[in-house]
């Protein structure tokens, strides 16, 4: 039985690495996607903290049999044989594999699936089998019926909490006219009773665990003076038999307290214009909040589903150890915890980023603000259904993407990619049958003997290392993952952030242009600035076809559509090839050899680059706008730098009209130059308009 015991401890750790890959993902993926942590942060923080929760936290004892999912009647001596225990230790050790595998299919494809749903999957899978071996009736199926419940029920509540909450956040807050001045009074204020939720969430989830062992051991009265009853409770907090203790609820308002007491302290002097690129104004308080609010997630998912990988292998092993005996509870020996929960670790360093993308920004755009309101919602969501008034089983995974759901309908249902939601509501679906299906295949394999065991699970091994080296590539490891805790350097640039790098390099090419003029209207050879013109305008071409390719994908999401977004690409890259046009035409011939008449291009030249230069703001703005959720504020300033850049293109104008009604009443001893004085003043002219073109194609962001 030894190699028996060697193998099912190998498939508990390789489940544990699968909840780790996939489960854990949840908790950072909207961290990731809103910028908040680097990819290399959020694997490092939701490492640590799921280890803590998982190793720390966790139950000393736990059931043999998760969620209640099997019923066996431990006294029936007449079911409880040594070849029942025997092919139930069996069942666990498929039902693990079958869930573990299906884990695996699942984060290959980026897919956040329920890995407490999963094992579920394969132990109704087994009990089928049992039920028919031994005559017997062993699935509670109201578990199962509930289990299908919550696939609606949770992603349907967190939506709507995170919704209504992002919903506060953005009319208290981010809509006003001075949303930096509102902040300061009212995030200290928002922040009690999230704290207050997440308090109680920490004692009755994440914690619930170390106060039970505090209560067997004497270092508390009694549990329940902190958690609630099991049954026929009561919400009068100070009654005994309480949903809700007194003690828990004081706690609970100690920490919203003390958070609310330190953001007022923090933002009373805080200078938003000390921000740099990145996050702006409020945004910036709900980074903190969000990173918060989600290693909270990980702490408690570490807490609580640890058993799911150590549930089962903990009967396998207490089975083995006792000769055949069977416990409807039992004991977690510490090799065994610190297994699960270095399993755990170790599967989001490694596996986990391929969930986290999906959760981050696949489904919709997510900003600290929606971030924070989606984690909020979900942490609170699970709170309510894990009480035992309601006891439904939810799955951390179903409710956080729920609310991401929510968070992002509240922009419109256009900002969310239903077809990446559906795939991932289809793998909800696909969890119990696929891994029921696993575990039977995997459990009539080995028969319940040791001899076959040991060749199914080995093969089984294989298969899953082939398919995986197979479908291999991109892969971010330990190593790389550990490289590099800090710095931005890595973040994911968002689309508009790309577009504005684009503006960048597009005002860029108009400053060259203005060198080129500057030195033409003064006599010298503009020849190296015509060059640095031409190679500028091809820096912006390039990054413009990665920016064609990448709105292509489903990789990145927009609040526009995509074809909107490259008719707007396309409106800003003209910039930039006007002004090439400006600077081949300046390599002709020389301009008209009238003082006057190079000081009114030039002067031009100056207008059609401040024109450039107020573009350039206004893309600036807009990528600012994008990463804080498109505020009424936010869309009232665009509208002004749009209506700035009209303004200027029109200045620009009347300097045309000006150094074109000069050219001509003057230039009549050289009509030649003065023809090619006026060739480069269109061209200019064609720079300035590119500019009020490209501002008036985001007018369609203003006003819907």
């Amino acid at each position: 039985m030894t190699v028996v015991l060697i193998l099912s401890v190998m498939v508990c750790a390789y489940m544990a690495w699968n909840i780790g890959a996939n489960d854990v993902a949840n908790a950072m993926g909207t961290s990731v996607g809103s910028r908040a942590l680097t990819l290399k942060q959020a694997v490092i923080i939701a490492a640590v903290f799921e280890f803590c929760g998982a190793f720390f936290a966790g139950d000393a004892v736990t059931d043999t049999v998760r969620k209640g999912i099997l019923n066996i009647d431990l006294a029936d001596d007449s079911l409880v044989t040594d070849a029942f225990t025997n092919d139930l230790m069996f069942g666990f050790i498929a039902a693990m594999m079958a869930a573990a595998v299906w884990l695996t299919i699942a984060t290959r494809f980026g897919l956040p699936v329920s890995t407490t749903h999963s094992i579920i999957g394969g132990i109704v899978g087994v009990g089928l089998v049992l039920e028919v071996q031994h005559n017997a009736s062993l699935i509670d199926w109201e578990v199962v019926r509930k289990v299908v419940m919550s696939w609606v029920a949770s992603p349907l509540m967190g939506g709507i909490l995170a919704f209504f909450t992002f919903y506060i956040v953005r009319a208290s807050i981010l809509e006003v006219d001075d949303p930096i001045a509102r902040s300061r009074w009212l995030a200290p204020i928002l922040a009690l009773p999230t704290f207050f939720t997440l308090g109680l969430a920490l004692q009755f989830k994440a914690l619930k665990g170390f106060i039970s062992r505090a209560a067997s051991e004497g270092w508390i009265k009694d549990k329940n003076d902190w958690l609630p009853v099991k049954e026929n409770g009561v919400f009068n907090p100070f009654a005994d038999n309480a949903w809700f203790p007194i003690n828990s609820l004081i706690v609970a308002f100690i920490i919203g307290s003390i958070a609310s007491m330190i953001l007022w302290y923090v933002l009373r002097d805080y200078d938003f214009k000390k921000q740099g690129e990145g996050f702006q104004g409020v945004e910036k308080i709900f980074v903190w909040l969000q990173i918060i609010t989600a290693a909270y997630v990980a702490f408690a998912h570490g807490a609580n589903d640890r058993s799911n990988a150590i549930g089962p292998m903990a009967a396998v092993y207490d089975i083995l150890s006792t000769g055949g005996d069977l416990a409807d509870k039992v004991d977690v020996p510490l090799w065994l915890v610190l297994l699960g929960s270095l399993g755990i670790a170790v599967g989001v360093v490694t596996w986990g980023w391929r969930v986290m993308e999906t959760i981050g920004t696949k489904i919709t755009d997510i900003t600290p603000t929606r971030g924070f309101a989606a984690e909020f919602g979900a942490a609170t969501t699970i709170l309510v259904f894990s009480m035992p008034f309601l006891a439904v089983p939810v799955s951390t995974t179903h409710t956080l993407v729920g609310s991401v759901v929510g968070v992002g309908l509240a922009g419109g249902a256009k900002n969310v990619d239903f077809r990446v939601f559906g795939k991932i509501f289809a793998s909800w679906v696909a969890s119990l049958p696929a891994a029921g299906f696993g575990a039977v295949t995997l459990y009539v394999a080995m028969g319940s003997d040791p001899l076959k065991l040991i060749v199914v699970l080995p093969i089984s091994f294989l298969l899953v290392g082939y398919v995986m080296w197979k479908t291999s590539g991109n892969e971010i490891f330990v190593e790389d993952a550990l490289a590099d805790v800090g710095g931005d350097s890595d973040k994911i640039p968002t689309v508009f952030e790309l577009f504005h790098s684009h503006a960048v390099i597009v005002e860029e090419t108009v400053g060259h242009m203005l060198a080129a003029v500057s030195k033409a209207t003064k006599g010298d050879d503009p020849s190296e600035e015509i060059e640095a013109t031409i190679a500028s305008e091809l820096k912006a071409d390039e990054l413009k076809n990665i920016l064609r390719e990448r709105v292509g994908t489903s990789k990145w999401k927009l609040l526009i559509n995509s074809d909107e977004f490259i008719y707007m690409l396309g409106r800003q890259d003209r910039i930039a090839d006007y002004a090439q046009n400006v600077a081949e035409q300046l390599s002709f011939r020389e301009l008209y050899e009238n003082k006057e008449a190079r000081r009114l291009v030039m002067e031009m030249a100056e207008s059609v680059k401040r024109t450039a230069s107020i573009y350039e703001d206004t893309v600036l703005h807009l990528r600012k706008m994008t990463l804080s959720g498109h505020t009424k504020t936010d869309r009232e300033i665009l509208r002004k730098l749009i209506h700035d850049v009209n303004v200027s293109e029109h200045e620009s104008d009347l300097a045309e009209s000006r150094a074109a009604g000069f050219v001509f009443s003057s230039g009549s001893d050289d009509p030649l130059a003065a023809v090619h004085m006026y060739r480069v003043l269109q061209r200019l002219d064609d720079v300035a308009n590119a500019c009020e073109d490209a501002a008036n194609a985001f007018l369609p962001i203003v006003y819907n």
